[in-house]
C-alpha cells in the first residue's frame, strides 16, 4: 500500500507512464536510423531505454557509426517523426487519467520530469488532453545531465517548492528508477511492457503492473 499522506508531490515521467509512446519511440528510430544507412532493431534500442534522445543517438553513433547525417540532423529527424506519430497514435495509458483525477481532488502537486523533449511534452499532453493536470512539466535536455542523474527530479520537486523526501515518483525504467532513488525520492515502478525483464527494477519502492493497480493500493 501507499500511504499518500507522507507525500505532497507525485512527478510522473511521461513516456511508457502517461502515454504509450515506447513503441512509438521504437518505430521512428528504427525508421530514421535505415534511412541513414544504420539498421538498428527494436531489440537494440533495450540498451538505451531512459536515456535522452542526444544520448541515445550518440551512443549508437559510437557503437555503428553511420555518414552523410550529423547526430544533430537524425536528432530532429527522430523527433520530428515522433509529432506525427503521438498526434496519430498518442492515448493515455489506462489509469492515468484516474489517477491525476484523483490526485487533483487530494490536493496533491503534480509534476511531469521527462528525458523526452520539451515540444515533445507540449505533443503528448496536448494530444491526450492532460495539461490541465499538472502543475510543473519540466524536461531533461534543460539539464546538463539526463536520467539517471536525478537533477530533473529535483529540479521538478523545487519548482513545485516539495521537499524531495515528500515527493512520489512514477517510473517504468531502470534510469528513471535511479534518477528518483538518487533524488532521494520514493519511487514507484511500472515496467514498460515491451521492455525485457529487468531484475533491477525490484529497486523501487513500489511495483505494480498498470496504474489501476497502483490507484487502488493508495490509501
Amino acid at each position: 500500500m501507499i500511504n499518500l499522506k507522507l507525500f505532497d508531490a507525485v512527478i510522473f515521467d511521461m513516456d511508457g507512464v502517461l502515454i504509450d509512446s515506447e513503441p512509438l519511440w521504437k518505430i521512428a528510430m528504427e525508421d530514421v536510423f535505415a534511412s541513414v544507412g544504420c539498421n538498428l532493431t527494436r531489440e537494440d534500442f533495450a540498451k538505451t531505454v531512459g536515456l535522452r534522445i542526444d544520448e541515445v543517438i550518440d551512443f549508437w553513433y559510437q557503437e555503428v557509426g553511420w555518414k552523410q547525417y550529423t547526430p544533430k540532423e537524425v536528432e530532429q529527424m527522430i523527433i520530428e517523426k515522433m509529432v506525427v506519430l503521438i498526434q496519430k497514435k498518442g492515448e493515455p495509458l489506462p489509469g492515468v487519467v484516474e489517477t491525476l483525477e484523483f490526485l487533483t481532488q487530494k490536493n496533491k502537486k503534480i509534476g511531469l520530469a521527462t528525458s523526452s523533449y520539451e515540444i515533445l511534452i507540449q505533443t503528448v499532453l496536448e494530444t491526450t488532453q492532460l495539461s490541465k493536470y499538472f502543475d510543473f512539466t519540466h524536461s531533461a535536455e534543460n539539464e546538463i545531465y539526463g536520467k539517471p542523474h536525478p537533477a530533473v527530479y529535483l529540479h521538478v520537486a523545487e519548482k513545485l517548492n516539495v521537499s524531495p523526501q515528500k515527493c512520489l515518483v512514477v517510473e517504468d525504467s531502470l534510469n528513471g528508477i535511479i534518477s528518483g532513488k538518487a533524488a532521494k525520492m520514493k519511487v514507484v515502478c511500472i515496467p514498460e511492457k515491451t521492455h525485457f525483464k529487468e531484475p533491477k527494477l525490484m529497486l523501487a519502492d513500489y511495483q505494480f503492473d498498470d496504474m489501476n493497480k497502483m490507484l487502488k493500493a493508495i490509501c
